[in-house]
Formats: structure tokens, sequence, C-alpha cells
């Protein structure tokens, strides 16, 4: 295994991420026990800078994270964690400690996934009247009928070389998919373990 290097206080940083979306939930530091812990633990454990301490994430709020992957970077000086998050990641109770934007949009990036992903899991567990999500909810048959309408008016698009058009029908079919997904409970991780063995 790669040697990791810590720097001169005996830190190093860790990026964690969602396993699902991979939405950056946070960023902390790790000296070498906190990193034996994750390892021997299976949960993330860090070193707190200002009070001097290890420390488990979650351990009196409860929103713990299991670890399912720990990988570093090409100069094995930083940590990229990916996670299986129980509630909120921030302290504020945000998703991620990473909710202001000081430059440029979220809107072209795959932010909205995660966010939408969430709004779906609300409107299932607090139905919304008027809401479309949940009229979807409510009646499978159009749930299912409309992934297949979408579909192939995407397939339409693409066939007509309009980006545009082509880019709109897309959303709708990934947003349709995500309905279907999130009613159904459907674990990604089987979708992604799937993926992988298409890797040819």
């Amino acid at each position: 295994m790669t040697e990791l290097k810590f720097d001169k206080n005996g830190l190093i940083p860790v990026v964690v991420q969602d396993h699902i979306t991979n939405e950056v939930l946070m960023v902390a530091w790790a000296n070498k026990e906190a990193f034996e812990l994750m390892k021997l633990t299976g949960y993330t454990h860090f070193w707190s800078r200002s009070r001097k301490t290890l420390w488990m994430k979650g351990e009196e709020s409860g929103h713990v994270q299991k670890i399912i992957s720990i990988q570093t970077d090409c100069d094995a000086d930083t940590l990229l964690v990916r996670v299986e998050q129980t509630g909120p990641a921030c302290h504020t109770g945000s998703p991620s400690c990473f909710s202001e934007v000081l430059y440029g949009s979220l809107d072209p990036t795959m932010n909205i996934i995660p966010d939408l992903k969430r709004v779906l899991i609300d409107r299932l567990e607090n139905p919304k009247e008027g809401s479309y999500t949940c009229q979807l909810y409510s009646d499978e048959n159009k749930m299912y009928k409309k992934i297949i309408e979408e579909a192939g008016e995407f397939v339409l698009a693409l066939k007509d070389i309009d980006d545009d058009a082509a880019a709109w029908e897309l959303a709708d079919l990934i947003y349709h998919v995500m309905v279907a997904v999130t009613k159904n409970d459907l674990p990604m991780e089987k979708v992604y373990e799937k993926l992988a063995e298409r890797k040819k």
C-alpha cells in the first residue's frame, strides 16, 4: 500500500464525498491514528485542529459516515473518502458543508442530481397538493409510461441532431427515471455494480 505523506503537523486533508452522488460533503483533517481508526471501524474519524483531539463524525449527533472506500491522490498527501452519510453532513443542518456559491452558477453542474433526489424523497414522504411528482407517485401506470415516452422523444431528438431538444428530453427522461427509482427504493449501489461490469 502507498505510504501516505502527512504534513509537518502530522496531518493529512480528507475530502468526504457521498458514495451515491459524489457530492462533496465536507473537508477535514486526519492524523495517523484517525486514519487507522477509519480502517478499523469503517467510520470516519478526524483530528480537530482547534480542540487538539480525535473525533468521530456523528459521535454526538448520530450523523455518522459509514466508509465505502478510501483513496489517495497521486502525491499521497490527500485522502478521498466516499461514505454513506446518515443525516446531514454539516453542523448547520445542511446536507453538505459546501452550500454558499461565491462565483458562477451551479445550474450547469451535476449538483442538481442530489438536490433533485432530496426533493423527490421529500415529495414521497410528505405529499404536496398540486405536485406533478406526487401525481406520478399516485399513478404507477402513468409513472412507468412516462419513462417509455420520454425515452422515445429523447432518441428522436438525437436523430434530428437537435442539441436543445435532446437536452430537454434527456432531462425529462432522467427526472422520470429518478421518480421511479425513488418510489421503488432501488439501491443505486446495485446499478453502479452492474455498470462496472460494462467496462470492457
